[in-house]
């Protein structure tokens, strides 16, 4: 299939070296772009099926662009390209509506492979992309099941008991939290010492990290 290419990229040497890989494997590069705020004019005069859009740039960075991109009518697949990545890069860049994410020193044919599945309607991660997605997501189904259990946890304290820890975080004292919901210190910290009990907890602190956890820090509570 003929499929149309951007390149997006700051640096010219880059943005020669995928023009001749793509040439060379049967990919029409119909131009170029030199930074994030010259992707949108360059698609409109182009019309790529794909953009392969560089991430770091000196102007307009690549995240930007895309987002840009994804506010258009009928934009075109946009595959990330970066020298270097973290999992955060990854993450972020798909989900600000990339379909693919590549490294640009991965391998000529193996971009122009990527390319055609993108324009095709197929994702292009290259290994260590998607390892990374999984990563994210696998580290984000953990933070969601210690937030359960710590909300579970929360359970089994009173409603005065939770109300009162909700304040922990926040690093208030016995009485600033006793100002707050018009009780004495003392109340406060008997309900305190009770809670702490109930979870076989042995710190204030513990207990406010098991509330932060839990998403249950009370709001504008501040000193």
């Amino acid at each position: 299939m003929e499929v149309r290419v951007l390149v997006v990229d700051d640096d010219p040497m880059v943005r020669r070296l995928l023009t001749t890989v793509l040439a060379a494997q049967g990919i029409d590069v119909v131009g170029e772009a030199t930074d994030g705020d010259e992707v949108v004019p360059a698609v409109a005069a182009h019309r790529p099926d794909v953009v392969l859009m560089d991430l770091h740039m000196r102007r307009t960075g690549g995240l930007e662009a895309i987002r840009e991109l994804r506010r258009r009518p009928q934009p075109p697949a946009v595959i990330a390209l970066t020298s270097f990545g973290t999992d955060e890069t990854v993450v972020e860049a798909l989900a600000a509506g990339a379909q693919g994410f590549l490294g640009k020193d991965d391998d000529p044919e193996h971009i122009a492979a990527h390319v055609r599945d993108v324009a095709s309607g197929a994702g292009a991660l290259d290994h260590e992309s998607a390892a990374a997605v999984i990563r994210h997501l696998g580290g984000t189904r953990r933070l969601d099941t210690r937030r359960a259990e710590a909300r579970q946890a929360l359970d089994a304290l009173t409603a005065r008991e939770q109300e009162i820890a909700s304040f922990l975080p926040h690093g208030l004292s016995n009485r600033a939290i006793g100002q707050r919901l018009f009780l004495s210190e003392s109340t406060v910290k008997a309900h305190l010492g009770r809670a702490m009990a109930k979870l076989d907890l042995g710190s204030r602190e513990q207990l406010a990290v098991l509330v932060d956890r839990a998403g249950a820090t009370s709001p504008g509570a501040g000193p």
